[in-house]
């Protein structure tokens, strides 16, 4: 027991070398380190990681662990704080993380939002390497809107250098017919063809309840948004609509919608949702149950409020 404790005596507090520790006590170094093992096992040498004020280590992993999340970034917001600080505080942190998970060759989905215009407004200027910047919907909203999709892409691959595949279309069209129409159009298929082939699609998440654009009268189709409510939907991802319990319901809105599909989203290895507030927490936590998201970049009231509440 004397030679554990001085083992991890002269290692972690001496800061000696288990070379150094193996000449000072005579043994070998594969010695010293199973001496620092054994202490490990029995609790002679206990680490602890304390945060500094502002991260929320011990949240991000309760969220892993809850959702089957590869990785949860928790954003410290101040409460007081408005819904567009509350986006731009998100939007630099998703930004930071785009830059850290960047890879040479990526393929980038992006979807709209005003949370994802955030992102893209965070981000610096990197040149990068055979990276490319896909429009996984066509448009929705206001074409002059900096929260459009396509430019969003466009912003994107610019300060990226990168090159930009837009899907040259409306998100949604007037019916079955027009959209097989605008499949056939080699631009769209250039687009559509790439959505199987993503590294990485960035996503916001939509509250049916509280998203203007979804309750404007005008983005959807007469008739959609009561149609969506009867079938139980409560929010979205790149417009596929899901119930509390985090199954995607199918109405005929999804039959004229181009862009990404529900089963491609939950297919894919990386979806990362940059999403946060008190208005959407219900419709974050159905699509974390719909497993369409592997990421989730968010704030601390927001992730408080998931793991509360995660029956």
């Amino acid at each position: 027991m004397h030679l554990l404790t001085k083992v991890s005596t002269l290692y972690y507090v001496g800061q000696q070398t288990q070379q150094e520790i193996a000449d000072r006590l005579r043994l070998s170094r594969p010695r010293v380190s199973r001496l620092l093992a054994e202490a490990l096992e029995r609790g002679i040498v206990q680490i602890t990681i304390a945060p500094p004020t502002g991260l929320y280590t011990d949240l991000e992993t309760r969220l892993e662990a809850d959702f089957g999340l590869e990785e949860a970034l928790i954003v410290d917001v101040d409460g007081r704080q408005s819904e567009e600080m509350l986006r731009r505080q998100i939007g630099a942190a998703a930004a930071e993380y785009l830059m850290r998970t960047l890879q040479p060759g990526d393929a980038i989905g992006l979807a709209w939002g005003t949370t994802l215009e955030a992102m893209v407004q965070a981000m610096p200027r990197r040149p990068t390497d055979q990276v490319r910047v896909v429009q996984t919907l066509g448009g929705i909203g206001p074409p002059d809107r900096d929260a459009y999709a396509a430019s969003l892409a466009r912003r994107l691959a610019a300060l990226l250098g990168a090159a930009s595949v837009l899907l040259p279309a409306p998100a949604i069209v007037a019916s079955t017919a027009v959209r097989d129409a605008l499949r056939a159009d080699p631009h769209v298929q250039a687009a559509l063809h790439q959505l199987d082939a993503l590294d990485v699609i960035y996503v916001g998440i939509g509250s049916l309840a509280s998203n203007p654009v979804l309750t404007d009268g005008q983005s959807l189709p007469a008739g959609s948004y009561d149609e969506l409510r009867r079938a139980g939907a409560i929010g979205d991802v790149a417009l596929r609509f899901f119930d509390a319990d985090g199954v995607f319901v199918h109405t005929s809105l999804d039959e004229r919608i181009l862009g990404i599909t529900a089963d491609q989203l939950r297919r894919h290895g990386r979806v990362v949702a940059v999403a946060g507030g008190r208005t959407k927490v219900q419709a974050i936590r159905a699509a974390l149950k719909a497993r369409a998201v592997n990421v989730l970049i968010t704030d601390q009231s927001t992730g408080r409020a998931l793991v509360n509440r995660t029956s």
